[in-house]
């Protein structure tokens, strides 16, 4: 007879000693309560530890003669579905808590369900933007604003060369284009990049059930032929591992180096001219999005950006003035194998180091500290962040859904900005190494400018490091 998640969970001494013993954080035992399932890599160390056999491990063993047969609508979870839907629906939202969300599907047809954590953004504007940031690898968006849709799209403002988001949620039906820079509706626009979306879903009500419980995983799903098995996107959702411990910067990156010489835009001119004293700035892309890059030129950065799993030697190989490490996706602690070493290799060289977001972490895990996954994470472009500094406070943008533990840093490291929501680091310093980081997106615009100096800063610290030598 298989037994609690939450009496296997206890008889390893509790939450902590369960991610100690089976390798992950406590944010995916937290998943493992939710979804009442152990994903079964863990099952052996589990056993062994407690007893127990892989039948009191396994969820799908009935737990008695009468839950052998399959739930209300075909589950064999045991938690009931509905085997009807609603008229007029054509897509449906499935939650690895079980819960059902029906709606109307927009954008591509789905071979397969979209598979991810399903998260929120509580951008205003900027759709476009947030859907291409590679920052979205491996997630679903739930847009709390309601009117998605309503300035098309337009090459002009993608972040990367396509959409890296999974899919994305509505309450309301698209918007058509009512803006003269458009050039596709935002339907068409996803319909050729192959990502689905569902609208007419009760966004603020699954929005407050992820501040509440948590980010999961959700399953959207938007087949042509309309038939929906639901048993079986509730398995996908309960064995889809999460983000932690997935390293998704590799998935993202570019796949040679290259140059970017590009400035920021200047309505109505178009781009602004890239200053004529540029110093030469290596980019780690770990997922970099475009106006990251213009930002650096924009300061007076010559930029080679280079793949995630660029060495330290290959690095320093370019002869740079700076390094700067990128945005991205996925967990840090996975990505930090083989990105540590070279970061670790570039602050050895003396070399000026900024980084941002992914870029971040990084830098904390390689300066000897650790970084944790947030419940439910910070994204939109209405974030206050304190600078500790200055005391002056930053609207900013943010993507992120692990951050820095500011104890973990060492002593010759210090924090230079938190979040005024929720007091996380949100920005560091080295003080024995020429390097800083912001867990935040200087180059998004929300404030509309606040974060620039950042960019300004990183090249004084370029030009003050090359007058030492």
């Amino acid at each position: 007879m298989p037994i609690s998640i939450d009496t296997i969970i206890a008889r390893l001494g509790g939450p902590d000693a369960t991610a100690r013993l089976t390798g992950v954080g406590t944010e995916a035992i937290r998943k493992w309560r939710q979804a009442q399932a152990i994903p079964s890599r863990h099952w052996p160390v589990i056993a062994r530890a407690t007893g127990l056999s892989l039948t009191d491990l396994d969820p799908a063993s009935p737990t008695s003669p009468d839950q052998s047969s399959p739930a209300p609508g075909g589950s064999t979870t045991g938690i009931p579905m509905p085997d009807a839907r609603p008229d007029g629906a054509t897509a449906a939202l499935v939650l690895a808590d079980g819960t059902i969300l029906w709606g109307k599907g927009f954008g591509a047809f789905t071979q397969k369900p979209a598979l991810g954590e399903i998260c929120f953004s509580t951008g205003m504007s900027g759709y476009q933007e947030t859907l291409t940031d590679p920052s979205f690898a491996g997630q679903i968006i739930t847009f709390t604003f309601p009117h998605i849709g309503n300035v098309g799209t337009t090459p002009e403002d993608d972040e990367a060369s396509r959409i890296a988001a999974l899919g994305l949620v509505t309450k309301e039906d698209l918007t058509e284009p009512a803006n003269w820079r458009a050039t596709e509706s935002l339907d068409a626009w996803l319909k050729a990049q192959g990502v689905p979306g569902i609208a007419g879903i009760d966004t603020r009500s699954l929005t407050l059930k992820i501040r509440d419980h948590g980010a999961q995983t959700a399953a959207l799903y938007f087949p042509e032929n309309g038939q929906f098995d639901l048993p079986a996107l509730q398995d996908a959702t309960r064995a889809w591992p999460g983000l932690e411990g997935m390293d998704l910067a590799k998935t993202v990156t570019c796949n040679a180096p290259y140059t970017w010489s590009e400035s920021v835009w200047e309505w109505p001119k178009g781009t602004r001219p890239a200053p004529e004293n540029r110093r030469k700035v290596v980019a780690v892309d770990y997922g970099a999005k475009r106006n990251i890059l213009r930002c650096l030129v924009a300061a007076g950065c010559d930029v080679t950006v280079v793949p995630a799993t660029t060495t330290a030697e290959e690095i320093l190989a370019l002869k740079p003035a700076g390094v700067f490490l990128s945005n991205g996706p996925g967990d840090p602690a996975a990505t930090a194998e083989y990105a540590v070493p070279a970061i670790q290799g570039v602050l050895n060289a003396g070399l000026p180091l900024f980084g941002i977001c992914l870029g971040h972490q990084l830098l904390a895990r390689a300066l000897g500290g650790k970084t944790y996954k947030l419940a439910r994470g910070h994204r939109g472009a209405n974030q206050p962040v304190k600078d500790l500094g200055t005391g002056r406070v930053e609207i900013t943008s943010q993507n992120h859904g692990f951050a820095v533990d500011a104890d973990s840093l060492p002593d010759d490291a210090h924090v230079t900005h938190v979040s005024l929501f929720d007091g996380s680091n949100e920005g560091l310093a080295s003080d024995r190494f020429p390097a800083f980081s912001v867990q935040y997106h200087p180059e998004a615009s929300p404030g509309p400018s606040d974060s620039f100096y950042l960019f300004e800063r990183f090249v004084a610290l370029i030009d003050a490091h090359g007058s030492k030598d």
